[in-house]
């Protein structure tokens, strides 16, 4: 009898009789860890997966954190609506926006009109008609303009008289400034023509800030200052 690797040989004579005995053969590790549920193998992983998460909120968290957003936003959006009202209220309350003659074109042609034709009426005269221009000026001015004028109109009228001078003005451009309920500022772009008896006509170009106040349901014209 012979014995080889894995194979026992019998030797009986002349024949040689060989059984082949299995050998059994070691397990792997792989599988060693897949049989033994202690190790921390697949099995074991599959296993840790199904087991809910230690770190996983309650709901009643979840819940309390919700409402918490929510106010959160209510409180920003109250605190943002609050901002735009101040701010709209600023806009409204503007010097800018309290100017009627930026908004209402209707009473700005109005005052507009009024001053134009006014000064058309106080600075124009002619030698015989100056005390149509007197008269007009005491209807259409008042208070600081009307002193002003008084003062040096009769300076003008007896220069008229002497002198043949007739005036005639013409408003070029009347733009109103600002305006209010009751006031308004303006400037005014004139042209002045000069004539005297015998002599070519030359024409002035002047400007003025004037002051009008609305009395009566007529604008006024209460300061002019010459520019």
């Amino acid at each position: 009898m012979r014995r080889q690797g894995g194979t026992t040989a019998v030797t009986t004579g002349t024949e040689d009789l060989t059984t082949e005995e299995p050998v059994a053969e070691a397990p792997t590790a792989d599988e060693s860890a897949a049989e033994d549920p202690a190790t921390d193998g697949p099995a074991t992983e599959e296993a840790a997966a199904q087991e809910p998460g230690t770190d996983e909120a309650p709901p009643g968290a979840g819940r309390r954190r919700l409402r918490l957003v929510v106010w959160t936003l209510v409180v920003a959006l109250l605190v943002a609506g609050g901002g735009l009202f101040v701010m709209g209220r600023q806009l409204r309350d503007t010097p800018a926006t309290s100017n009627a003659a930026l908004t209402d074109s209707e009473s700005t042609t109005r005052v507009a009109g009024d001053v134009t034709n006014a000064l058309g009426k106080v600075f124009s005269y002619s030698p015989s008609a100056t005390a149509v221009t007197k008269e007009s000026a005491k209807q259409l001015l008042a208070g600081k303009a009307l002193q002003q004028y008084a003062a040096l109109f009769g300076q003008v009228e007896k220069q008229a008289a002497d002198q043949k001078l007739t005036l005639t003005t013409h408003v070029v451009r009347a733009g109103v400034t600002r305006l209010t309920d009751d006031s308004a500022h303006l400037l005014v772009f004139l042209d002045q023509v000069y004539e005297r008896r015998g002599k070519t006509a030359s024409t002035a170009a002047a400007q003025l800030s004037v002051t009008a106040q609305l009395r009566d349901g007529r604008w006024t014209i209460v300061e002019i200052t010459s520019r």
